[in-house]
C-alpha cells in the first residue's frame, strides 16, 4: 500500500528523527488494532492475569482481541479502563518522580474522558487529592462518570476554563496538562485526524497549548512537577512547548529513566535541551504519544487562601450504616445529598468550592429522605462502601438485564430480604435494586443503561 499520510509531516519526521520511514508507514497500513486496558487495583479480578503486561505500566495489559466492552459488566463496574498503552507511560513517570502513593495535591487540567485521571487517582494513592478538570460541560460529565466508576473518594471534578486556576496560586504539587493537539499520533485510529491535519492546524494547536499553560501554570507550587503530553508528532506542539515553558517560566527539565528495550525515543528540545519521550507505532506496541516532565524551581510559595466554607454537617450515625472507615471522612449535605470527603483535605475543598465550579467532590452517598437514605449509584461503585450491606450475586444474563434497566425476575432474589440490595457480578458491585414483596425495582441510572446492540 502507498503513503496516505500528509507528505509534509513525513518529511519533517525524517528530518527530525531520521527513522525508518517505510516501517512507520507500514505501521499505519496495518489494519491490526492493538487493544489495551489498565486494571483498577482497588477492584481486583482475575480475568486479565494471563494477558501480556504493558512494559511501562504494572497495571496495563494487552488483550488478544477487542471484545464488546459494552457487554462486560466488569467494564461498567470500573474494574478496568480501556486505555491506549502509550498513555500509560504516565504511571512510570509518577513512580520515578517519587509521587507514587504520596500525599500530593494534583491537577489533571484537561481530564476528559478520564483515562489519565483514573491512572493518577490510582498511582498517587489514597492519601492524595486529585482535581480532575474539563472545560467542556458534556465532557466533564463523562469525566465524572468514569471517576465515579473508578470508585475512590479522594477526587474533585471541576468544569472550568484553565484561566480559573490562576486564582489558586501555588496550590498543586503536581499538574498534568494532556493538551488538545493536532492528533497525528492517532492517525491509525481514524481517517478524520488525517483529513484535518495541516501545518496551519499544528500552529493553531501550539498557540492554544501556550494559552492553556500560561493561564494555569501559576497554580503549580515551587518544587512541583508539570507533566505535559500530547498525541502529536509535531515538535511545534512538543519539544518547542517545553523550550517555551523553560524560557518563559521558572522551570527545569526532568529526565525519566527508561528501558532501551521499550522502544521509546528520548529526544532533546532545540534550545533548552529539555528531555522528551516520543512513542512511534513502528517502535512500540501503542499509538503516537509525547510526554515531557518539568519541575518548577524553588522560590517563594504564595500563601494559600484561607476560606471558611460552612458545609451543612450530617450525623455520622447515618454514614456508619453505609461507609467503612467512617472516621477518615467528613460528611456533609449539599442540596439534600449526603457526601463524604477525606478529612485531610477538607480545608482544600473549601478553597476549591470558593474558586471553581465543581461537578462532584468525594463520594455522594445518597439522597436524604426524612430519616432514611436513598443510596446513590456512586455509593454502589465506591471502594469505601460497607461490605456487610446485603447483596445478590447474579449470572451474566441477569447482570446485563440489570444494566439495560430491564425488569428483573423476583425469583433471582428469593433469598434476599426486602429493602435495598446490591447487585453483584463475579463479586463486584454493579448498582442497586429495591426488593419488595412482589417485585424488584431496578435503580440503575436511566442515562447510563446499555442500549440494545
Amino acid at each position: 500500500m502507498g503513503n496516505f499520510l500528509p507528505n509534509e509531516l513525513i518529511r519533517r519526521l525524517n528530518e527530525q528523527y531520521n527513522f525508518d520511514t517505510e516501517s512507520f508507514l507500514d505501521s499505519h497500513n496495518d489494519a491490526t488494532r492493538i487493544t489495551s486496558v489498565r486494571l483498577n487495583p482497588d477492584k481486583p479480578f482475575r480475568g486479565f492475569d494471563s494477558m501480556e503486561r504493558v512494559p511501562w505500566s504494572d497495571s496495563g495489559r494487552y488483550l488478544d482481541g477487542r471484545p464488546v466492552f459494552t457487554l462486560d459488566p466488569l467494564f461498567h463496574a470500573g474494574c478496568y479502563y480501556v486505555q491506549e498503552a502509550s498513555s500509560m507511560f504516565l504511571e512510570h513517570v509518577i513512580e520515578k518522580i517519587g509521587f507514587k502513593d504520596s500525599s500530593a495535591v494534583a491537577l489533571d487540567l484537561c481530564g476528559a474522558p478520564g483515562g489519565k485521571s483514573t491512572l493518577l487517582n490510582s498511582s498517587l494513592g489514597k492519601r492524595s487529592l486529585l482535581v480532575a478538570n474539563e472545560v467542556i460541560k458534556t465532557r466533564a460529565l463523562v469525566l465524572k462518570e468514569n471517576l465515579v466508576r473508578w470508585g475512590n473518594p479522594n477526587i474533585v471534578v471541576s468544569n472550568n476554563d484553565p484561566s480559573a486556576f490562576s486564582n489558586l496560586p501555588s496550590f498543586f504539587d503536581f499538574m498534568l496538562v494532556d493538551a488538545p493537539c493536532s492528533g497525528s499520533g492517532m492517525f491509525r485510529k481514524g481517517s478524520h485526524a488525517i483529513d484535518e491535519w495541516s501545518l496551519a492546524h499544528v500552529k493553531l494547536c501550539s498557540e492554544r497549548q501556550q494559552r492553556i499553560l500560561s493561564q494555569s501554570i501559576n497554580t503549580l507550587k515551587p518544587g512541583g512537577y508539570l507533566v505535559y503530553s500530547t498525541c502529536s508528532y509535531s515538535k511545534e506542539e512538543n519539544q518547542d512547548i517545553l523550550d517555551w515553558l523553560i524560557t518563559e517560566y521558572d522551570l527545569e527539565t526532568v529526565r525519566i529513566p527508561i528501558d532501551a528495550e521499550w522502544g521509546i525515543d528520548e529526544v532533546l528540545s532545540s534550545s533548552a535541551n529539555a528531555f522528551g519521550y516520543s512513542f512511534f507505532p513502528h517502535k512500540v506496541k501503542g499509538e503516537g504519544f509525547f510526554l515531557g516532565v518539568l519541575k518548577r524551581r524553588m522560590g517563594a510559595i504564595c500563601e494559600e487562601k484561607r476560606v471558611k466554607y460552612n458545609f451543612e454537617k450530617c450525623s455520622t450515625d447515618v454514614v456508619n450504616k453505609w461507609v467503612k472507615d467512617v472516621s477518615e471522612y467528613e460528611s456533609f449535605i449539599i442540596e439534600g445529598h449526603l457526601h463524604i470527603f477525606p478529612k485531610l483535605f477538607m480545608s482544600k475543598l473549601g478553597v476549591l468550592k470558593k474558586q471553581l465550579y465543581l461537578k462532584d467532590a468525594g463520594t455522594t452517598i445518597g439522597r436524604l429522605s426524612g430519616a432514611d437514605l436513598v443510596p446513590s449509584f456512586e455509593l454502589a461503585h465506591s471502594t469505601v462502601i460497607n461490605e456487610d450491606i446485603q447483596s445478590q450475586e447474579v449470572s451474566l444474563d441477569v447482570a446485563l438485564a440489570f444494566l439495560r434497566k430491564q425488569t428483573l425476575d423476583i425469583s433471582d432474589f428469593k433469598t434476599v430480604k426486602t429493602g435495598w440490595c446490591l447487585v453483584k457480578y463475579l463479586g463486584v458491585n454493579l448498582g442497586w435494586v429495591k426488593v419488595l414483596s412482589n417485585r424488584i425495582n431496578n435503580y440503575y441510572p436511566k442515562e447510563l443503561r446499555i442500549m440494545n446492540l
